[in-house]
């Protein structure tokens, strides 16, 4: 049977990038042909009791009856299909064994290194072994070390039977990267108590608190008039543009705030004189506090109205997800098992605010409480992205002591 290293390199080879500007479900067809050409037929040949592939959502959804009569929760576990977006063509993995703590050439043509100075997290790997990529990609264990990991874990289970468990089910979906995916997802064919993310990152990690978080969106309407006679008359975007963003505070931002601290980040900006458009996001862990900054960024574009004694702006906020905590708080029994399963692994959880978001901040708020847990995979979303095959394993490990009743 192939192993769970060869069947991560053989799925990070495939290009399953996620495309924001599409208006498909999925978002790309590589993530349809990857669901339907390999994982359905990977975890039909595990020996999983059923397994669908959804056509409206595309979420792949397999399920592994209870072999034993004891009362069992129903557990599920959930990683996603899609890749971040970095290039993620033409993907070559390559297997560091025993790393020493040397800064890792990645790619010796092209002089790409990843290095302990711009990476001191390499420390925390020495004698381990790393899957990375070429420099020249991601490598999209994000999150495919989780898909590995469940299947590993379920083959696992069925290889032997004398481990006994409730009902699993896994579900491996698309387009989580760009937050679309788990607002498709059926629950109804998903009959769990509780269930879990396979999608952090470093060893331990335990996350069921996220942020809550929106989309603020800034539209510039500014006057275009030849420079010659544009006293008192010209009104020009770039300038709104810079306007708006002096009226937010600025301490709040990502690279001045960490932990449970929110933040206004600009994504993108794009202006000609007469007209132009932002693009923020808002977040917050805090309840109350994430709805006075989305009020603050409202606050912002009248101000700037104000200013200007007419409509220069228009500001919009949309929310995204919401803090998990918010659910998981009144269900902390799938957040209990999951530590003693990481305890009986020698695994001392760590249990840290997310600082984002995962596909389960949304399908907790649907009614299965879905923390989230570590496969391994740090640097994500770039070239120096690796994955450690001994933490890898760990996570498997966890999974199976989180379903076992003999706990």
């Amino acid at each position: 049977m192939e192993s769970m290293v060869e069947r991560f390199v053989r799925y990070t080879s495939i290009n399953t990038r996620s495309n924001e500007e599409s208006t498909t479900i999925p978002s790309t067809q590589t993530q349809v042909d990857f669901a339907t050409n390999v994982l359905v037929p990977d975890l039909k040949a595990i020996g999983l009791d059923e397994v669908i592939y959804n056509r409206e959502n595309g979420f792949v959804i397999g399920t592994l009856n209870a072999n034993t009569d004891e009362k069992a929760p129903a557990i599920g576990f959930i990683a996603h299909m899609d890749t971040a977006d970095y290039n993620a063509e033409n993907v070559k993995p390559r297997i560091v064994e025993n790393y020493d703590g040397s800064d890792i050439c990645l790619n010796e043509e092209h002089q790409i290194f990843t290095r302990r100075a711009d990476f001191p997290n390499l420390k925390n790997y020495i004698g381990k072994s790393l899957v990375v990529t070429d420099g020249l990609t991601l490598l999209g264990g994000d999150d495919k070390a989780g898909i590995c990991e469940i299947m590993e874990a379920l083959a696992y289970l069925v290889a032997h039977p004398e481990i006994k468990h409730g009902k699993i089910m896994c579900a491996f979906g698309p387009d989580e990267e760009i937050g679309t995916g788990a607002d498709h997802f059926d629950v109804k064919e998903f009959p769990v108590d509780f269930a879990y993310t396979i999608d952090g990152e470093s060893l331990g990690q335990l996350e069921y608190e996220t942020f809550n978080a929106a989309g603020g969106t800034v539209t510039l309407k500014g006057v275009s008039v030849h420079t010659g006679t544009a006293k008192g008359i010209m009104i020009n975007c770039a300038k709104l543009a810079m306007q708006f963003d002096s009226l937010l505070p600025g301490a709040a931002v990502p690279e001045h705030t960490c932990g449970r601290q929110g933040f206004f980040m600009l994504m993108s900006m794009e202006t000609q004189v007469d007209t132009g458009k932002m693009n923020y996001i808002i977040r917050d862990h805090d309840k109350e506090l994430f709805e006075a900054k989305k009020a603050f960024f409202l606050q912002a574009g009248q101000t700037l109205n104000e200013i200007y004694g007419r409509e220069v702006c228009e500001v919009s906020v949309k929310d995204q997800y919401y803090n998990m905590y918010d659910i998981i708080k009144d269900n902390m029994e799938c957040v209990d098992v999951a530590k003693a399963a990481m305890e009986k692994a020698g695994i001392t959880p760590i249990c840290d605010p997310i600082r984002g978001g995962t596909d389960g901040s949304k399908i907790s708020f649907m009614g299965i409480p879905t923390p989230n847990i570590f496969t391994g995979v740090e640097n994500l979303h770039g070239r120096h992205e690796f994955a450690c095959i001994d933490d890898m394993k760990k996570a498997v490990e966890v999974i199976v002591n989180i379903v076992n009743i003999e706990k």
